[in-house]
């Protein structure tokens, strides 16, 4: 099994890497020693700029691990900038999304419930973003899976607006 990633805890750097664990089509974690089905960019290469446009990318191809990987990346990237928590809410909306196509219903409302809160915090604008906008849909689909008319699954019947 590789050795866990070492160096100053959320700052990626060259002594920081993640091990790349194998993963199935939605990130779960698969044994050490198959074959992966996900395949992502090294994030921790790429600038803020450039996680922030895959993300996006990856948001409208409805790969929603691979939005939610590149957005925690362009997080970490941003500390100290102002728009920590934007992308801490961008991230937050991948893992939401990610966490109803598994079929997490609790997972997918709480996180996209927290990602609308804190996109919901900036001017609309940011980062060329409609946030009351994009905060009131991500609400609305938290919303959606608690009353049943968005059924958590891999079938789950739902269009996120692109960023």
């Amino acid at each position: 099994m590789p050795q866990e990633a070492t160096g100053k805890t959320g700052v990626p750097s060259e002594s920081r890497r993640k091990p790349e664990r194998p993963r199935d089509e939605l990130g779960r974690p698969l044994p050490w020693d198959a074959q992966t089905r996900l395949h992502l960019p090294d994030f921790d290469a790429m600038s803020t700029q450039e996680n922030d446009r895959a993300a996006r990318k990856f948001l409208g191809d409805r790969n929603f691990f691979g939005a939610h990987e590149a957005w925690e990346t362009a997080w970490k990237q941003s500390k100290g900038t102002g728009d920590e928590e934007l992308f801490k809410g961008l991230s937050q909306l991948g893992a939401g999304y990610v966490h109803l196509l598994r079929g997490n219903a609790h997972g997918a409302t709480t996180l996209l419930r927290r990602a609308a809160s804190r996109v919901g915090r900036y001017p609309a604008g940011t980062l060329g973003i409609d946030t009351a906008v994009l905060a009131a849909r991500l609400e609305a689909d938290a919303r959606g899976v608690e009353t049943g008319e968005i059924v958590p699954g891999p079938d789950a019947a739902f269009r996120p607006l692109a960023v």
